[in-house]
Formats: C-alpha cells, structure tokens, sequence
C-alpha cells in the first residue's frame, strides 16, 4: 500500500518489538486472491476497498518456516501473491483496533527505508524480491543475520 507520494504503509506488529510489515495474510478456501486482500486489509487495518487501487499483482514468492515455526506438521512454508495498491481514502480510515488486533502501529516510508532486521530471518528473503520487484530498490538490512531478528513480546 502506497500514498500519493509514494511512500509505502508499514505496521508493527502487537506481538514482537520492532517488527514492521506489510499488513499481509493468508486465503480463505474458494476465494480469489483480490478477495483475500480486501479481506485481509479489512481486518486488520479496517480498509475498505473503496480506499485503495490495485496497481500490480505478482505471485510466487515463497518462504519456508523453521522447523518450531510450523504448524502442528501440516505447513512447511508460505507461497504469496503480493499487490502493490494505491491508498486513495483519508488517513482516518486506519485503524489498527479491530476484531483480531494484529498490529499496534503504523507508519508510512519511503520504500528504500524498509529494513529488513525488523522482520524474521525467514522472510526476508521474500520482502527483499519484492521491494525490489515493486520499487526497485535494495532495503536496509539486506545483510542482516540471525541474530538480529525482533524480539517476541511476552
């Protein structure tokens, strides 16, 4: 999600310090990809798709989770479509107090400020392809170890 000056929607999520991302999620069965998105954006930023164009789509990006990140067996790893979209509604409209609260902050920046150490070394792959597909750019962190990922809130 992008404002009209380019600058690229980042949330923290309510759950690790310091960990910014794009507000993201998963497909519900039967539903297209664009119904996930309005769906997802609706949950956990309160947007409606009125507030927002979808400018570009690009699929296959794919992570796989560390071996005590997977659920119960069952999932290996996340194959995402992403969607750069332009945020066209009032500011106002943002709001992180939703049903399922997953974030506690949000912010906008410019693309090449993304920092990668604010994510899970699993997804940083992933992010650096697509700030680099959908902007161009290489973010910040992009040699960042281990180490370095957010801490869990507890």
């Amino acid at each position: 999600m992008i404002n009209e000056s380019g600058k690229l929607l980042i949330c923290e999520r309510r759950d690790f310090a310091d960990s910014w991302q794009f507000p993201q999620g998963g497909r519900d069965y039967g539903e297209t990809p664009r119904e996930a998105l309005a769906r997802e954006l609706w949950e956990e930023i309160s947007v409606l798709p009125e507030h927002y164009e979808v400018q570009e789509e690009r699929g296959g990006y794919r992570y796989r989770f560390p071996v005590r990140n997977r659920r119960r067996g069952r999932y290996v790893g996340q194959q995402q479509i992403y969607f750069r979209c332009r945020f066209v509604g009032p500011e106002s409209v943002i709001n992180l107090d939703t049903k399922h609260p997953e974030f506690r902050a949000w912010r906008w920046i410019e693309p090449v400020e993304f920092d990668l150490r604010w994510l899970p070394e699993f997804k940083r792959g992933v992010y650096r392809s697509v700030l680099k597909d959908f902007f161009g750019v290489e973010p910040l962190g992009a040699d960042a170890g281990p180490d370095e990922s957010p801490k869990r809130i507890v």
